[in-house]
C-alpha cells in the first residue's frame, strides 16, 4: 500500500456502500419518526396545520398532509433503499421549502436539522442508495426482462 493511500485513507472507499446504507438508515428512521405522530393522529396533524397557518402557508390544509406523507414515505423509501434518487429530490424540495419559510429568521443553530436534511436528499439523489439496497437490484431485474424480451426476438 503507497503512503498517500494511507494519508487519504483510500482503503476506507471499500465500505462506501455500507456508510450509504447506515446514513440512509438514520435518516429514513427520523424522517418516520418524526412524521409518524401527524400521520396517525387527525389531532397532531391539525395541529402541523395550524404551525403552517401559523408561517404564512398558502392552503395550510393542503401543504401540512403533503408534507408529512412526503417525510413518512421518503423515511421508508430511504430505509429500503427504494426510489432513493425521488426520495432526495422529495426530501431536498420539502426541507428547503421549511428553512425558507420557518427558519429564516432563526440563527444557524436553527436552521441545522431542516438544513442537514436538504442536503441529505441532495446526496442521495445524486449518489442513489449504493449496493446494499433494493434500486440496484430493481434496475438488475429491469435490465434482465429487457435483455429477456431481446432475445426472444
Amino acid at each position: 500500500m503507497r503512503g498517500t493511500d494511507w494519508l487519504l485513507l483510500t482503503p476506507l472507499a471499500r465500505f462506501g456502500d455500507l456508510g450509504l446504507l447506515l446514513l440512509r438508515g438514520v435518516t429514513g428512521a427520523f424522517l418516520i419518526w418524526q412524521s409518524h405522530d401527524n400521520v396517525f393522529s387527525a389531532e397532531r396533524m391539525d395541529e402541523f396545520v395550524k404551525f403552517l397557518d401559523q408561517f404564512g402557508f398558502l392552503a395550510p390544509e393542503l401543504m401540512a398532509p403533503l408534507s408529512v406523507w412526503a417525510q413518512f414515505l421518503c423515511g421508508f423509501a430511504f430505509l429500503l433503499g427504494l426510489a432513493t434518487r425521488w426520495a432526495g429530490l422529495v426530501t431536498a424540495f420539502n426541507f428547503t421549502v421549511a428553512v425558507w419559510m420557518v427558519h429564516w429568521p432563526q440563527d444557524f443553530p436553527g436552521w441545522w436539522p431542516a438544513l442537514i436534511l436538504v442536503f441529505l436528499g441532495i446526496l442521495f439523489a445524486t449518489v442513489g442508495a449504493g449496493r446494499y439496497a433494493l434500486d440496484p437490484w430493481l434496475a438488475g431485474r429491469r435490465n434482465d426482462d429487457r435483455d429477456q424480451a431481446e432475445a426472444a426476438r
